[in-house]
């Protein structure tokens, strides 16, 4: 099995899926392609039909998007949803509604680990999608978090979907109290997040689009 991703310090996308590769236990090797650099399209798609990063190979079978890879692994390793059905319907809901959502904070705070912008990007719109994500958060916590640290107890699909957010609330300065807060610091002590981030640091690769703030 292959992951094909891109930066670890701006590619949140790819952090969905690997994240979630890791924590299934599932043994995969990575393909790392640095994005928008002269011929990083054409090295996705040779991997990728989408010509976007995340892509999984599995001996050949093919699936792209973090959401489709992370029900493709889920399959593999049913523990990555919750067993409870509503507990496994509301994590499909949040996971969903991240995947498709809170575009003011994609596009004000985009993910990207090597930086400290605390104090930046926060607009009305943002401040709702803050809000938001808070809340799912607590009520997660609240109605099913019994039994470990994470939105469903047990690391889930969904707590793999609101990992980037994470790092962004890191690198923007956003630390909400309360269970959600607790949440926050849970995902960042996460071993494979630390993993994660350690490598975008390591990284030499700027992408200035994504360097908003200097």
């Amino acid at each position: 099995m292959k992951l094909i991703i891109g930066n670890k310090n701006y590619s949140s996308w790819s952090l969905r899926a690997w994240l979630a590769a890791r924590e299934s236990g599932i043994a995969f090797g990575e393909i790392d392609i640095p994005l928008f650099i002269p011929g990083s399209r054409e090295r996705i798609l040779s991997h990728s039909p989408s010509g976007k990063v995340p892509c999984l190979n599995d001996h050949g079978v093919v699936v792209w998007d973090s959401l489709a890879i992370g029900e493709y692994l889920a399959e593999k390793q049913p523990a990555l949803l919750p067993a409870d059905p509503v507990a496994r319907a509301t994590a499909r809901a949040v996971t969903a509604e991240m995947h498709s959502g809170f575009q003011q904070l994609r596009s004000k705070m985009p993910m990207n680990i090597r930086k400290d912008y605390r104090g930046f990007g926060h607009t009305p719109e943002v401040d709702a999608d803050i809000a938001r994500i808070v809340a799912i958060w607590n009520d997660c916590r609240a109605r099913f978090g019994q039994g470990g640290p994470y939105l469903f107890g047990r690391f889930s699909l969904a707590d793999a979907a609101f990992a980037p957010v994470c790092f962004r609330f890191q690198t923007y300065g956003v630390q909400p109290d309360g269970a959600a807060g607790e949440y926050l610091a849970a995902m960042l002590s996460n071993p494979h997040m630390q993993d994660w981030a350690a490598a975008a640091r390591a990284e030499t690769e700027s992408i200035p689009a994504e360097d908003l703030y200097g």
